[in-house]
């Protein structure tokens, strides 16, 4: 029996670490190739153009860690 699994979209949490350095990921690629690779933002950043030319899908998640607003609550 051959079972088909949705793609991997969830929220990364504290979990996921980059398969670089170990530090918290922030970006997820989905590999043409099958497969998947996470990244901190720091490698992320560092590696992205050639990692968008090799991706199926990217889930990018570092728009959290900028800093809020002065002003509003976390």
């Amino acid at each position: 029996m051959t079972t088909a699994t949705a793609p991997t979209q969830a929220v990364l949490t504290a979990g996921d670490r980059c398969d670089r350095c170990g530090a918290q990921a922030y970006l997820r690629v989905e590999l043409q190739t099958g497969g998947e690779l996470l990244f901190c933002a720091h490698h992320a950043r560092e590696h992205g153009e050639k990692l968008r030319e090799v991706a199926a899908t990217v889930h990018d998640e570092t728009h959290k860690l900028e800093a809020p607003a002065a002003g509003s609550e976390a």
